[in-house]
């Protein structure tokens, strides 16, 4: 049977392990919103990285416009001083230009339609692509506000938690609430009972003094510990 300190520490124990509990949760709420920003972040970098494919294309399709004009324009002149020239082999070479120049128009034209219809695809694939990231991040945030209201809640549930904890510890005497810190300081829990002779903590045998002593025979009455972590133990019959 417990003894009545030992059931006041049990219950200390027990409300320092939920404040304890509860602070741990609002702790790691931050690195829980950071982790979901950073999967926001990537989100958003998909859609950028799709909209600057889609803006290259874009820019491939002016340069290879401009070009064309280019080349119309100097296609043109050649036609021109073709019309104008009187000698036979100054009328053959302007041929041969005008020749190579709607060639290399042909060319560019081609690649042009290429372009036209990589930026279809692109500009289909990137619209249903920024669809499904901006639904995800819409997903992120939510989880965030979610985070963030689960913080405030935790917090709250703190201030009780805390408020009990330290009701717990007024019924205890100053020189049990010592031994208690200084362990709970390490790890909880800082009371456990005796299973088969072994320390319900560390796990490890125990002395017979100390087994008489959780059981309640010690002569002076004395909180009894183990011999292996210095928990305090308790016999649980």
């Amino acid at each position: 049977m417990l003894t009545p300190v030992l059931e006041k520490v049990l219950i200390l124990q027990d409300r320092d392990a939920h404040r304890r509990g509860l602070e741990a949760q609002i702790k790691a709420v931050p690195g829980e919103i950071a982790l979901v920003d950073q999967k926001i972040a990537a989100e958003k970098a998909a859609i950028e990285a799709a909209r600057t494919e889609l803006k290259e294309l874009e820019t491939k399709k002016k340069l290879l416009e401009t070009e064309i004009g280019s080349a119309e324009d100097k296609l043109g002149k050649y036609k021109t001083q073709q019309s104008q020239v009187r000698k036979n082999d100054e009328y053959q070479a302007l041929g041969h230009e005008i020749e190579h120049t709607e060639s290399a128009i042909s060319e560019l034209e081609g690649r042009e339609l290429e372009v036209m219809y990589a930026i279809d695809e692109a500009r289909k694939k990137f619209a249903a692509a920024e669809a499904v990231l901006k639904q995800n991040i819409a997903g992120h945030q939510a989880r965030i506000a979610v985070l963030n209201e689960r913080a405030v809640a935790l917090k709250a549930e703190l201030e009780g938690a805390a408020a009990a904890f330290q009701a717990a510890r007024g019924g205890l005497e100053d020189l049990v609430l010592r031994v208690y810190d200084r362990l709970a300081a390490r790890a909880l829990p800082v009371c456990v009972p005796i299973h088969g002779g072994k320390c319900g903590g560390c796990h490890l045998k125990v002395s017979s003094e100390v087994e008489s002593a959780a059981r309640g025979k010690s002569a002076d009455g004395k909180l009894a510990a183990c011999d292996q972590c210095g928990r305090l133990v308790y016999w649980e019959s």
